[in-house]
C-alpha cells in the first residue's frame, strides 16, 4: 500500500470497526431505518459546523444531537415511521439550504455526502481513534445492559435500570459513529457501513460475542478492500467501501439460502435389498 494511504487506511479501519460494533446493536434492535434518518438529520450539523469554522466532530456532534433527539421522541410514538421519514427528508433539505447560503460552498457537498477519505491527515485519524476507544469501551461495559433494555424494557426497569437513559446512550453512540464516518464515507453512505456488516454476520450466528467479532472483521475488511479497490479502478473510496460491504451482505444472504435449502432437502436412503 502506498505511503500516502497510511492515514486513510487507518481511518477506514477504525471507522469499519466502530460502525460494525454499533451496527450489531442497530441490527438487533431493528433500527436500520431509524439510523438512516439519523444520518440525514446529522447532515445539517456537519454543514453548520463547517460554515462556522468549528471542529467537524465536535460541531457536527453538538448540532446533530438536537434533531436526533427529536427523531428519538418520534420513534416512541405511534406511526413513528411516517414522521421519521418526513424528518429524514427535511433534515437533508435543511443541510442543502445551509450549504447554499454561502457562495462557493456547495462544491464541498460531495465530501460531506459520500466522504473524502484520501484527504484524511494524522489529526483526523487521531480524533477518530479517540472516539473509537470511547465508543468501544462503552459497548464493552454496557453492551449487554443496552440489549437487555432494548428487548425487555419492563424487566430492565424492574431490575433498577433507567431505560430512558440507556436508550439515550444508544442514541449518542449511533450519532458518534455517524459523525466519525463522515471523512470516510460521508453522512449518506455511513448507514451501509453500520448496518451491512452486522446484518451479514447475523446470518452466521445469533450469539452476541461471535456476532460482534464477525461484524468487526467484515466491517474492517470491507473498508480496506474498498479503499484499495478505489485506487485500482479510480472510483470514490466511500462508494467502493459501501459496495463491498453490500456485496458481502448479498453473498451471505445467498449462502444462507443455500444452506437452508440443503438442510430442508430430504435425505435419500438406499433401498433395502
Amino acid at each position: 500500500m502506498n505511503r500516502y494511504l497510511l492515514y486513510p487506511a487507518l481511518e477506514v479501519t477504525l471507522v469499519g470497526l466502530v460502525a460494525a460494533a454499533v451496527g450489531v446493536h442497530v441490527v438487533l434492535r431493528r433500527r436500520a431505518f431509524f439510523t438512516m434518518a439519523m444520518t440525514h438529520v446529522t447532515f445539517p450539523g456537519v454543514v453548520l459546523a463547517s460554515l462556522l469554522g468549528m471542529n467537524l466532530y465536535l460541531g457536527a456532534g453538538a448540532f446533530g444531537l438536537v434533531p436526533v433527539a427529536g427523531i428519538a421522541i418520534l420513534d416512541r410514538r405511534q406511526e413513528s415511521s411516517a414522521s421519521t421519514g418526513v424528518v429524514l427528508s427535511a433534515g437533508f433539505a435543511l443541510g442543502v439550504l445551509l450549504a447554499s447560503a454561502r457562495a462557493g460552498f456547495t462544491k464541498d457537498l460531495s465530501g460531506y455526502l459520500v466522504g473524502s477519505v484520501l484527504t484524511v491527515q494524522r489529526g483526523d485519524a487521531l480524533v477518530t481513534a479517540v472516539i473509537a476507544i470511547v465508543v468501544l469501551a462503552v459497548l464493552a461495559v454496557a453492551g449487554r445492559t443496552l440489549l437487555f433494555a432494548a428487548f425487555d424494557p419492563g424487566g430492565a426497569a424492574a431490575a433498577g435500570y433507567r431505560v430512558g437513559l440507556l436508550d439515550a446512550l444508544f442514541l449518542v453512540l449511533v450519532e458518534l459513529t455517524v459523525v466519525t464516518s463522515v471523512p470516510a464515507v460521508g453522512v449518506m453512505l455511513s448507514v451501509a457501513l453500520i448496518v451491512a456488516p452486522a446484518a451479514a454476520a447475523r446470518l452466521w450466528t445469533s450469539r452476541v460475542v461471535p456476532l460482534t467479532a464477525y461484524a468487526a472483521v467484515i466491517g474492517v475488511a470491507s473498508s480496506l478492500a474498498g479503499l484499495v479497490l478505489s485506487q485500482y479502478v479510480a472510483v470514490p473510496a466511500g462508494a467502493a467501501m459501501t459496495l463491498v460491504a453490500a456485496g458481502v451482505l448479498v453473498a451471505s444472504l445467498a449462502a444462507a439460502g443455500v444452506r437452508t435449502a440443503v438442510r430442508r432437502a430430504p435425505s435419500r436412503q438406499p433401498a433395502a435389498g
